[in-house]
């Protein structure tokens, strides 16, 4: 499930139309996007830095009249004045709008070297307010999305979510945006000011859509693959299916809803294995031990028809290699060979009819292959307090009111997560095995060698890496096992 969206936003996406009237390119705040370098990796053993960076989306930025900063062009008074904003031309009122840079600690945004830490809560002077960061990665070229082309490769990243209690989620996912943000006419910030979001979810809250305003509460919809959404005490990892590639509209309750005829997958196929009744496996002190870093790797696996046919996912942690675990006391995977991945049996067996009819592991191995988008973020949820992610009786150990944001702000308002090493290629190139590994089926590569010298810096310490062959995960990745 992706961050919700709420005003004040602005979102553009791939077909906007063409206007002589422009949103503009504010001029009150400079845009200066973290760097955050990535690696792409090859069987052969070679990993590529790549010289990314981070941007934030527009649900973050100061989104504003032309004539008074002081008015959002995403509130009532902006959208409602015939002056600033005439509902009979409403490419009038993007040509009023400007849309201003970011500072990024301001919004809980903090990279060195390749880690990024990401906070839920700032101090402001009188009391902890919530940001709810949310960034995408860039391109090299700093205007355009970085894109991943995943199906029948793997995706590794080192995670620390030792700092989060229940009712957090630290989120990294793919979302299948147009790569250029959907930069048009009406709207020349695109990807540098991280625009053009869409998600499964269709969320039809966003008062601006293609540059113009929202009027008839249209959502915004792609694939989605979310890698990794956890805290502390539980994880899940679910793909999100959509009726058409690439990013477009929905137009009605019971389009951009749940079931036929809505044209996104919103529930997803998603496997958490406390909820398929492996309580042991991850958390505090569990088998994967979240209160110290580790690497999640996930696999895009196809069949021989090049088709989408497991993601399988990976932990490793003080450098052994642990497959997610089969252990399930769930009935319905009686009748199939369940190996803790997800497949379409799975799918099939978890009965998750919306993923299947619109397209299933084909349908999200297609969205792979084009390309997507990755995002890190980091919420939590006053509606539900995320126990669809961790609660009791069924997804993990939280008790009904232990996310409650105004606890989690009361009691540990310094909550964050730390996301690092992001590096991407072909199956099994992305680690090494020299740690061990538990059980059988996993596929490596041989030993890596990186392009370049490294620093990573990971909860206060800095690891210097050479470049040279792999003598351990642990070593070459800057992993750093902390108490």
């Amino acid at each position: 499930m992706a961050t919700p969206l709420f005003a004040p936003f602005f979102i553009l996406l791939l077909f906007s139309p063409a206007s002589a009237h422009a949103q503009q390119i504010g001029t009150l705040t400079p845009e200066l996007h973290p760097r955050f370098p990535t690696q792409q990796c090859t069987s052969s053993g070679i990993c590529t830095t790549k010289q990314t960076s981070l941007v934030t989306d527009a649900l973050s930025r100061h989104f504003h009249s032309v004539s008074d900063p002081s008015v959002s062009c995403a509130s009532v008074d902006f959208l409602s004045n015939p002056s600033l904003c005439d509902p009979d031309d409403p490419a009038s009122c993007a040509a009023n709008c400007a849309l201003e840079g970011i500072e990024y600690g301001g919004i809980g945004v903090s990279a060195v070297g390749s880690a990024v830490t990401l906070r839920q809560y700032l101090f402001d002077g009188a009391e902890y307010r919530a940001v709810s960061p949310r960034v995408y990665l860039l391109a090299e070229d700093g205007e355009n999305y970085e894109p991943l082309t995943l199906l029948g490769q793997e995706l590794a990243v080192d995670v620390d979510v030792s700092g989060l209690p229940c009712g957090m989620n630290s989120a990294v996912y793919l979302s299948e945006m147009d790569l250029s943000g959907s930069r048009s006419e009406s709207n020349p910030a695109g990807a540098g000011y991280g625009t053009g979001y869409c998600d499964a979810q269709c969320f039809r809250t966003a008062p601006w859509i293609n540059g113009l305003p929202n009027l008839n509460s249209s959502g915004a919809c792609c694939n989605e693959m979310d890698i990794w959404e956890a805290n502390s005490r539980a994880n899940s990892f679910t793909p999100h299916t959509c009726s058409s590639p690439g990013s477009f509209l929905c137009s009605s309750e019971a389009e951009c809803g749940k079931g036929a005829p809505g044209v996104c997958d919103k529930d997803g196929c998603g496997l958490n294995t406390f909820n398929l009744g492996s309580p042991s496996f991850y958390g505090l002190g569990l088998d994967i031990d979240s209160s110290n870093p580790f690497t999640i790797v996930t696999q895009f696996l196809t069949n021989d028809a090049g088709e989408l046919s497991e993601i399988k996912r990976l932990y490793i942690q003080n450098g052994q290699v642990t497959p997610n675990t089969a252990e399930t006391t769930d009935s319905r995977f009686d009748g199939i060979s369940y190996e803790g991945s997800i497949t379409e049996d799975f799918c099939a067996a978890k009965n998750s009819s919306d993923y299947l009819r619109l397209g299933g592991m084909k349908g999200m191995g297609e969205a792979l292959a084009r390309g997507m988008v990755l995002v890190f973020s980091l919420w939590n949820s006053e509606g539900d307090f995320m126990s669809w992610l961790d609660g009791l009786p069924s997804n993990g150990p939280c008790n009904a009111t232990e996310g409650d944001p105004a606890l989690i702000r009361a009691q540990v308002p310094d909550v964050s997560v730390t996301f690092s090493n992001v590096r991407w290629g072909e199956i099994g190139s992305t680690f090494s095995m020299s740690g061990g590994v538990k059980e059988e089926g996993v596929v490596t590569g041989p030993d890596i060698v990186t392009d370049a010298a490294v620093a990573v810096e990971n909860r206060g310490t800095r690891v210097n890496v050479v470049t040279g062959p792999v003598l351990g995960l642990a070593v070459i990745f800057g992993f750093m096992a902390s108490a």
